[in-house]
């Protein structure tokens, strides 16, 4: 017979075995004590469970980032970084996502590939993130992508080449525009001026390789000539003699340099002093306002397509994406006494996605949350309005760009 049962019986006539009515309610009675001191632990056990649970769902949920703050990328990571800590603060005070506020885990890379695929496996392992922003090159990314998908981590590249999301893998993602929707803008923006032959200079990283390849691939397409190819250290502080060569190649009517820093500046004060006087157009990583400053009056009349964030006060009202832009332009300005680039945009999109794919997702469960992130559709952000899919993880269309120029050493929209 068990407790309950024997704590809810009447008493029946004849008594209790073993004895009398006493002895039988003496039973009764301890075995009812013995009832209620096993209800009082249940309901303590449940009060236990329920406490914890409710613990649980108030902890931060960890989101990792790997910037590049410092080193040769720095241009490109440094803003990353302030802006990811910028908008989480911002969250945070907003209280939260699903009621829990966010905890930006940062790892400084310094643009080094091997540190990105130490913190990545740190941030999985050891810090148990539920997602990760960054890094701040391709060459980085590529390195850990694997690891991230091994891993089923969710990571949000703010890396540009198209080899990143292409093949496609199931659990990264990118922010800034394809190498490829770049490299169309370029060549377009050269058949409106006539231009058809030129000479492509790029960076030996994952950035200026990837972006020699879409050059390579689209030229024939677009009625393109390439007639000098020239490859250049990442690190390199003086170009004077691969531009002399370039001068020397008969016919180039302009020049294509797909690079981060330090060469976007060099190439354009290299050309000046030997007296290449062909138009510069530089890739989508030019967006800093910096690298044209570097660059002084040998920056004047550089073409690229380019992140509308710089030219913000350019754009209609109606724009989609004029008041985020604005806001963001504003804050970042104010907070940190520098320009917004689109480095830092990129930044703000990953976060801002992974954030989105939360809500949506109505939880921190990583595959409902990667499965929003990639269902996520007309979100509109710093890059452009994104709209992910199954066979897309960049999200962005040509839209997502403007052709830019430097005038007066400001960037402002390209007209005819």
């Amino acid at each position: 017979m068990s407790l309950i049962s024997e704590a809810s019986g009447w008493i029946r006539p004849g008594g209790f075995p073993g004895g009398g009515v006493a002895r039988g309610l003496a039973e009764r009675d301890d075995t009812m004590k013995r009832v209620l001191a096993l209800l009082s632990v249940a309901a303590g056990l449940i009060g236990l469970f329920n406490l914890t649970a409710a613990a649980a769902d108030s902890r931060p949920i960890k989101i990792g980032a790997i910037f590049a703050q410092t080193g040769p990328a720095a241009a490109l990571g440094a803003p990353e970084a302030k802006t990811a800590q910028m908008l989480v603060d911002r969250i945070n005070a907003e209280g939260g996502v699903l009621g829990r506020k966010i905890a930006l885990v940062l790892k400084d890379s310094g643009g080094s590939p091997e540190k990105a695929v130490s913190f990545v496996r740190q941030l999985i392992e050891e810090e148990q993130v539920l997602a990760i922003l960054g890094p701040s090159t391709s060459g980085e990314t590529m390195l850990i992508k694997p690891i991230c998908e091994e891993n089923r981590m969710i990571l949000v590249s703010c890396a540009a080449a198209e080899t990143i999301v292409k093949p496609l893998a199931r659990y990264v993602f990118k922010t800034p525009q394809k190498d490829s929707q770049a490299v169309i803008w370029i060549y377009r923006t050269m058949k409106d001026a006539g231009i058809t032959k030129i000479a492509v200079l790029s960076g030996n990283d994952g950035f200026g390789s990837a972006g020699k390849k879409q050059l390579e691939d689209l030229a024939v397409e677009h009625g393109i000539t390439i007639l000098a190819n020239e490859v250049y250290d990442k690190q390199a502080t003086d170009l004077t003699d691969v531009l002399t060569k370039v001068k020397g190649t008969p016919g180039v009517q302009a020049v294509v340099n797909w690079s981060i820093v330090p060469a976007q500046s060099i190439v354009a004060k290299n050309m000046k002093q030997i007296g290449l006087n062909v138009p510069l157009y530089q890739s989508h990583g030019f967006g800093n306002r910096k690298y044209a400053e570097q660059a002084g009056v040998a920056a004047e009349g550089i073409l690229f397509p380019g992140s509308r964030l710089l030219v913000v006060d350019e754009l209609p009202e109606s724009h989609p994406q004029k008041a985020i832009l604005a806001r963001y332009k504003k804050d970042y300005e104010s907070q940190f006494k520098e320009d917004a680039s689109a480095f830092g945009g990129y930044a703000y999109d990953a976060l801002a996605i992974v954030v989105e794919g939360i809500r949506r997702a109505g939880s921190t469960d990583r595959e409902k949350v990667r499965d929003a992130i990639e269902g996520l559709t007309g979100f509109a952000a710093i890059t452009g309005v994104f709209n992910f899919s199954a066979t897309d993880h960049t999200g962005l269309d040509l839209d997502a760009f403007e052709m830019l120029t430097v005038k007066d050493g400001k960037f402002t929209i390209y007209r005819k």
